[in-house]
């Protein structure tokens, strides 16, 4: 079988595993969404029958996750393939003179444990297993906060934490996608992509922390035109830092209001 044709396969196979892997999800989160409604006292009434689907459910979902990971090295063993000899992932994601724009990656790589779903973060938000999150992934004696965009694949009950993977590969050749385990703290989630009425509306001035647009970095910025309408999808933004040669000021840029939080507060840049 041809190199393009055995890429395709493996491409088939990562869109039926995530198919199946947001239909468990979807399942999950709805049984969830149930038991946050009921008294703890009031739960035993479910009897064993809820708690032993929602802990297969688990096994499904951690099979599926388990198998995507495989499918996914392998496929992108297979395109590195395609790659002309010395274009690098660095060369394919950023120029050399956009330094100020890379993100720093964590050293630790932690890995998975128990599951479960949700963990309601300081902002009094419902994080769910699926979803697309802001993390601090630097550690709290660094100099520098490291924000970049992950995605929740579930929550350790036992250390009260949330176990996130960083789904953008390193600069490296060898790099895989990193997973963290990080406290509700360090996890801002984002407004829904899919209903602009319920982001919070920034006024201008105001600072926040935004992906910087093509990565997956959160740096602060200040917003220089607020949203006009409560349906308007992009916030003007001027980031810290990002002068350019031969422009006066910082330059403006179009964010999607689902990729605009808060600004930490003390947060360090």
């Amino acid at each position: 079988m041809a190199n393009y044709e055995i890429a395709h396969e493996h491409l088939r196979e990562l869109d039926r595993l995530r198919t199946n892997q947001e239909s468990i999800i979807s399942k999950i989160n709805k049984i969830h969404a149930k038991l946050l409604k009921t008294m703890p006292e009031l739960a035993e009434k479910y009897g064993d029958t809820l708690w032993m689907k929602l802990r297969n459910l688990y096994d499904d979902a951690k099979q599926f996750a388990d198998e995507e990971d495989r499918v996914s090295q392998a496929l992108i063993a297979q395109i590195e393939t395609f790659l002309a000899p010395g274009q690098t992932s660095a060369h394919r994601k950023k120029s050399g003179g956009e330094q100020k724009r890379k993100r720093m990656k964590a050293e630790a790589d932690t890995r998975l444990s128990s599951p479960s779903i949700s963990l309601r973060c300081s902002t009094d938000h419902p994080v769910l297993v699926g979803d697309q999150v802001a993390a601090k992934i630097s550690p709290e004696n660094a100099e520098k906060d490291d924000w970049i965009v992950v995605k929740v694949i579930r929550f350790d009950r036992e250390t009260n934490r949330l176990e996130v993977i960083d789904e953008e590969p390193g600069d490296d050749e060898e790099s895989v996608q990193r997973k963290y385990k990080l406290p509700s703290t360090c996890i801002i989630p984002f407004p829904k992509a899919s209903d602009p009425s319920s982001a919070p509306d920034f006024a201008a001035g105001s600072q926040v922390l935004a992906v910087y647009p093509g990565t997956t970095a959160l740096y602060k910025a200040v917003v220089a035109a607020h949203r006009k309408r409560k349906t308007d999808e992009y916030y003007l933004l001027e980031f810290d830092d990002d002068e350019e040669e031969g422009v006066d000021g910082l330059p403006q840029r179009n964010v999607p209001f689902y990729q605009v939080v808060q600004l930490p507060e003390g947060h360090r840049q």
